[in-house]
């Protein structure tokens, strides 16, 4: 567990970031580990949950934040993320669903962004295509892919953002982690609804070591803000693990 905690703290660092979560990741450390399928979306989503408020915050006080948009695509895929926690899985299926999942998150990863202006707006010449007004159809599906199998679902919807120019990256960034953080709550209840108390006290006993490692990641993160690592290596680090994990999973179906 020790070893796990570890490779919490540094994802949770790496991840708070660049205004992530680490979710896919977090499942993609506990699948290796062989703890219970069932316990799995549970700590994921309760690391999601803490991780990625510091993010949040700090978006927030920075004026960063697009709230009407960023309300807008959160409000239509945070129900699904309920849904999504609420639906029963066998473990089969989900292990298939997560290593697609995973194998879906490596690509999206590898997909090139457009780096923020230092105005923070898009520039003039470039406007949002009109694919963006579609992105509401798109977010509730990812909701309810976040909330089953324990991902915030914002590293799926930031690269469709960055196709579409939604705004400009560092919006998108915000909107991300504000859509990571709600989806992460909705999911997290449904999950711990079709649990039951069972479930929260067994996944508190054993993930409590991995909540204090994500609690103090997630703060160096977000003050760190990316002055370590280029954004850029971090998506490729994360990518490789979670591409081989994702591999890894579908071919021992």
């Amino acid at each position: 567990m020790l070893i796990t905690a570890g490779i919490f703290f540094i994802t949770a660092v790496l991840y708070a970031s660049v205004g992530y979560g680490g979710g896919s990741t977090y499942n993609a450390v506990l699948a290796m580990s062989g703890i219970d399928y069932r316990l799995m979306p549970v700590l994921a989503l309760a690391c999601n949950i803490i991780v990625v408020t510091g993010g949040c915050i700090r978006f927030a006080r920075l004026n960063i934040m697009p709230w009407r948009g960023a309300l807008l695509l959160t409000a239509i895929a945070a129900p699904a993320a309920f849904l999504g926690g609420l639906t029963p899985i066998d473990k089969h299926p989900f292990l298939l669903i997560l290593g697609a999942s995973l194998v879906v998150t490596g690509v999206t990863l590898l997909i090139p962004v457009r780096k923020a202006s230092t105005e923070g707006a898009l520039p003039e010449d470039v406007e949002p295509t009109r694919y963006a007004r579609f992105m509401p159809l798109l977010v509730a599906p990812i909701g309810y892919l976040a909330g089953l199998v324990g991902i915030g679902g914002g590293i799926f919807l930031a690269p469709f953002l960055h196709l579409v120019r939604w705004n400009n990256a560092r919006a998108i960034a915000a909107t991300a982690s504000l859509f990571i953080l709600v989806n992460s709550l909705f999911g997290l209840a449904g999950q711990l609804l079709k649990g039951g108390a069972d479930n929260l006290s067994t996944a508190v006993t054993l993930g409590l070591p991995l909540l204090i490692a994500v609690a103090i990641g997630g703060q160096i993160g977000s003050l760190l803000a990316s002055r370590i690592l280029p954004a850029t290596w971090i998506r490729w680090l994360t990518a490789a693990l979670t591409l081989w994990v994702g591999g890894r999973l579908l071919l021992g179906m």
